[in-house]
């Protein structure tokens, strides 16, 4: 059977599509909150849609990253031995209290305001953090290191579970402080790698709870995917002093609508 596709959605993926793709900000921080706030889609249904989304869209940057060498599968199992357990835990919470998740001032939407302010901080502040870890690295040993790592994958598992934010920007950000000695590109590449199976485990249990909505996904996937390479093709061009302030104060404006 072949789903129609809505064409407001399919535009809807294609501008958020070029926005990552312009970027690099993970579509679950432009996606879900468009959903909500713009299109009145259940917090719930929308982030469980946007965790599918993610993992088809990441899937593709994490094969073009592993291609090329920029993926330290080092770090990405650390964070997976902390989120995937941490995800799974969350989403068997999420589904004994499903009757209560739909509330759009419920513990979602508040969890995904929280999420929109910080990851608006993280795309804001992280050329100051990058320069600051290159000038002060942290020290810590490796198996401080490897600790903490996946302490961050915890903290991801939670985060990106119940709201489907995090695995872009303030991942990213805390990993730029923890391995100031690995390229940036290897840190991207590795970010996106560990990303699919997180988001994709996370997805699955929103999907068995019913919480998914097929056509609306289509129609994302229709529109984000040619979107994303479009991005990626201008990203060289993009006014990135320009981009990254508007792009957090627009998702500090989201949060700061979905707390209050």
């Amino acid at each position: 059977m072949i789903l129609p596709l809505d064409p407001v959605y399919v535009i809807s993926g294609l501008s958020v599509g070029l926005l990552v793709g312009l970027t690099g900000v993970g579509g679950g921080s432009l996606m879900t909150p468009l959903l909500v706030l713009a299109f009145g889609v259940h917090p719930s249904t929308a982030v469980g849609t946007d965790l599918i989304y993610a993992a088809a869209t990441k899937s593709v940057g994490a094969g073009v990253h592993s291609s090329r060498g920029s993926v330290d599968w080092r770090v990405v199992g650390w964070l997976s031995l902390g989120s995937l357990p941490a995800a799974t835990m969350t989403l068997l919470v999420l589904g004994r209290h499903a009757a209560h998740l739909n509330d759009r001032h419920g513990p979602i939407s508040e969890t995904l305001g929280v999420a929109l302010i910080v990851t608006a901080l993280a795309i804001l502040f992280r050329p100051a953090l990058l320069a600051a870890t290159r000038r002060a690295p942290l020290r810590l040993s490796a198996r401080a290191t490897a600790a903490a790592t996946v302490l961050l994958g915890v903290a991801l598992g939670v985060l990106v579970s119940v709201s489907s934010v995090g695995a872009g920007a303030i991942g990213m950000t805390v990993l730029l402080a923890l391995y100031p000695a690995l390229p940036v590109k290897r840190l991207v590449g590795s970010d996106i790698a560990h990303a699919v199976p997180l988001t994709l485990i996370s997805g699955i249990g929103h999907w068995l709870s019913g919480t998914v909505d097929v056509g609306l996904l289509v129609s994302l996937l229709a529109g984000s995917v040619p979107g994303i390479v479009v991005g990626s093709l201008l990203s060289a061009r993009a006014p990135e002093a320009v981009l990254r302030p508007i792009l957090a104060s627009t998702l500090a404006l989201a949060g700061g609508r979905l707390l209050f």
